[in-house]
Order: C-alpha cells, then sequence, then structure tokens
C-alpha cells in the first residue's frame, strides 16, 4: 500500500505539489481563526443551577433545597454525576455531563427539569442558571478608583451602570459584581411595640409590599384627547415607608414608623474585598462565555470599559487587577519565537549534514505544511492555541524532519544499489 502510494505521488508530482499548496493555504487560515488562551480548558462539561434563600441555616438550606434538586436533577439524560453544596443563605448544584454532550443542549434540559421541580421548592425560592462559562473562564478583573465616592455609590454604578454595558460585549457570559454595599431600606421593628399593638412581622410585611405596587387603570377620551389612568405607588424614600399604615386602632393608623425605625443602609455582607491592604475596592469579574476566543474577548472587553469610563464622574476609572491577556500573549510569543528558532536550527542542520540542496529542500517545507495542517486539526476539535498544544508542535518538528531524512538516506541508498549495479553489469559487457 505505501509502495504504491509512493510510486502514484512520484507519478503526480504536479498534483502533490497543489494539494500541498491548498494545505497550506487552509492551514494559515486556519491559524488566524484559531481561538488563543493562555491555558487549556480541562475542566468538567457542567451546568450550575444556583439557588438563594437568604436567612436560612446550612442545615435547612440542605433539607429543603439541596436535597430536592439533586434527586430530581439525576435522572436527565447523559449526566455522569450531580453535586450538591449547602452554605448559609445559598445552594449550589454541579450537574456533570458527558465530555462530548452539547453544553447548550444540557443547560436546556436543566432548565426543563427545574421547571417541574420548582413547585416543590419553599414559596419565593427559585432556582437559576449560573453563567454558560467553564471553569477558567475568569478572563479580566477590575475595580474602581473612586476616591472620595462612597462603597455604596460605587457599587450602585457597577451594578446599574457598568454591567450592563459590559454584558452586551461579544463572547461575556457575565459580570460578576463585588464589593461594596448594596443599598436596601431596613426596618427595625422594636418587638415590644408589635405585642402592645397585637401585630406580627407578617403584618408588616404585608403592609409594605402592599404599599409598593403600581397598576395600571383604564383609558378615556375628553374633548378627542386620550388619557391613560394608572397609580404610581413605587416608595421612593424612608419617610415614604414610615407613613405606611398597617393597623387600625380606635380610627387612629398605626403606622411603620410608630412600631420601628426606617433606615437607607447596605445588605449585609459576609466578607469584603480589599487591595493590597489599602482599603476596600468595588469591581467586577468578567466570565468569558463557553468556547469563546480568551484573546479577541479581552481586547473587546478593553474598548468597550474605554468607551464606559467616558461616562464616570469625574476622578473615577477603571483599574485592571487581574489581565489573562498579558499572560496570553507573553506566552504565545514565547511559543512563537521558540518554534521559529526551531525551523531555522533545524533547517540548518539538515542542510549542512545533508549538503544537497533539493533534498534539504524537500524535508524543509514539511515544516510549515505539517504546522499549518495541524491547525486544521486544532480547529475541527475545538483545541485553542494555547501553552500545551503549541509546545507538542514544537516537539514534533523533531519527528517531522525525522521522516524526511530517513526517506532521503532510503532514497539514496536505492539509487546507490542500483549504480552499482548498473556499473557491475557494464563492467561485464567490456569484459
Amino acid at each position: 500500500m505505501v509502495n504504491r502510494i509512493i510510486e502514484w505521488s512520484l507519478r503526480n508530482r504536479f498534483l502533490v505539489l497543489l494539494a500541498s499548496t491548498g494545505f497550506f493555504v487552509w492551514g494559515f487560515i486556519s491559524i488566524k481563526k484559531n481561538p488563543i488562551d493562555a491555558i487549556p480548558d480541562l475542566s468538567e462539561n457542567q451546568v450550575i443551577v444556583f439557588t438563594e434563600w437568604m436567612g436560612r441555616g446550612p442545615q435547612l438550606i440542605e433539607d429543603q433545597i439541596t436535597y430536592p434538586l439533586v434527586t430530581n436533577l439525576q435522572g436527565l439524560p447523559k449526566v455522569k454525576y450531580v453535586r450538591g453544596t449547602s452554605m448559609f443563605g445559598m445552594s449550589f448544584i454541579y450537574i456533570i455531563f458527558d465530555d462530548n454532550t452539547d453544553i447548550y443542549w444540557a443547560r436546556s434540559r436543566v432548565l426543563e427539569r427545574l421547571s417541574t421541580i420548582s413547585r416543590n421548592l419553599p414559596d419565593g425560592v427559585n432556582p437559576q442558571l449560573g453563567p454558560d462559562g467553564t471553569g477558567v473562564g475568569h478572563i479580566l478583573w477590575y475595580t474602581l478608583d473612586a476616591p472620595g465616592m462612597d462603597l455604596g455609590e460605587q457599587r450602585a454604578l457597577q451594578d446599574w451602570y457598568i454591567k450592563f454595558a459590559l454584558q452586551n460585549v461579544k463572547g461575556v457570559s457575565e459580570i460578576a459584581s463585588f464589593g461594596g454595599f448594596q443599598k436596601q431600606y431596613q426596618v427595625d421593628v422594636d418587638p415590644n411595640k408589635l405585642l402592645y399593638y397585637k401585630l406580627s412581622i407578617s403584618d408588616v410585611i404585608r403592609a409594605i409590599r402592599a404599599n409598593n405596587d403600581e397598576t395600571g387603570g383604564s383609558k378615556f377620551e375628553m374633548s378627542d384627547i386620550g388619557y391613560i389612568i394608572k397609580t404610581s405607588g413605587y416608595l421612593k424614600s424612608a419617610m415614604e415607608i414610615q407613613n405606611i399604615p398597617v393597623k387600625t386602632v380606635n380610627g387612629i393608623a398605626v403606622r411603620v414608623s410608630d412600631i420601628g425605625s426606617v433606615q437607607s443602609t447596605g445588605e449585609t455582607r459576609l466578607g469584603i474585598f480589599d487591595e493590597n491592604g489599602e482599603g476596600e475596592r468595588v469591581g467586577g469579574i468578567v466570565v468569558m462565555r463557553y468556547g469563546e476566543n480568551a484573546d479577541e474577548v479581552i481586547d473587546n472587553v478593553k474598548a468597550k470599559m474605554a468607551e464606559v469610563a467616558k461616562g464616570f464622574p469625574q476622578g473615577v476609572k477603571f483599574d485592571i487587577v487581574y489581565d489573562r491577556g498579558k499572560l496570553i500573549k507573553e506566552s504565545i510569543s514565547s511559543i512563537k519565537s521558540t518554534l521559529i528558532e526551531e525551523m531555522i536550527i533545524v533547517s540548518l542542520v539538515v542542510i549542512i549534514f545533508l549538503f544537497h540542496w533539493r533534498s534539504a529542500l524537500s524535508i524543509i517545507i514539511q515544516i510549515p505544511v505539517s504546522i499549518a495542517i495541524s491547525f486544521i486539526i486544532l480547529n475541527a476539535l475545538g483545541i485553542s492555541s494555547n501553552i500545551m498544544s503549541l509546545t507538542g508542535i514544537a516537539l514534533a518538528i523533531g519527528v517531522i524532519v525525522d521522516n524526511g531524512i530517513i526517506m532521503n538516506e532510503n532514497a539514496y541508498k536505492h539509487m546507490a544499489d542500483r549504480y552499482l549495479q548498473w556499473k557491475q553489469q557494464n563492467s561485464k559487457n567490456e569484459l
């Protein structure tokens, strides 16, 4: 079989050269399209289900949320195993699928199952899917350098301006905010006053919810003009919450201010984010979507950040604390320079030892063509250009050259044997 392939190649040299040129051009285009990253993505094919039920202990979270979710999600197709973690106020479920499973097909199956499980969970508990990223999806961390601005205002700027802008960047799955205070109105009730007015916490909650609503009415026309009727009842200040009536006693309204106090404060935190021991910071984590080009996504995010920064208050700017783009560029640059140096050294060695330009050329041409073809295979398998894949290509250059040298040496040996046979035959004829 091998002899036939060699024989056919020798008889059809033009077709072989044309095919090699076509593969080289295809491989060069594949190099441009191949995603670039510093490290390979070896994380499992997983879907995360996150459930929040604040104020409850880990054991209650385990019994009421984690256990029901784990037992019901185990029956999904192509699932290897399901892991669950319970902590204060939160539950995390990790559904691990087979490696060849499409991640978005898996997410749709999980979402389909969650629609039937949610009815068995406590009231107000809504499981939600985590971002469609991987274990190495954190590509960029940033903080806000905002002197003179309090942490609550910084967090509001992050949550209501920066986050929405950066989430529109192609390839970004999520912008995870951290640090600072999430502003809220907090009602502190006096239990003695509740007992005096014969009220409960649920009565206070029900009254506040009922008075924080906006509904639509109807439409009527007057003097050929249409008017839309609506009621605007959203709470806008702590004073409005204090004036909400909870109960009527002898014709006198018992207001929220009569049983407690209302203040604007931050949500209770479980930790802080400190940068270099210089104080607390507010920022975000850019999570890359599954299968995207990390280098391209980082460049797009930085361009968007420059655009977003134009709308900042005076003195506020971004401070990038982790940037995988630098690691990617340095790693790829190092591997590329190693590849080029290795190709040059191998070519010189081949030329010096063979000392025959046609033989050396036939071997040297194999190096760029083989490398280009390898990127076609990398794209077909969904493998990015990273330290491991490019190092493997660099190590394979020696094998590529060895094959060419062996074939040339074998050809020279056969030619030498044929020459000796021809010379012996001529000597016999002369005798």
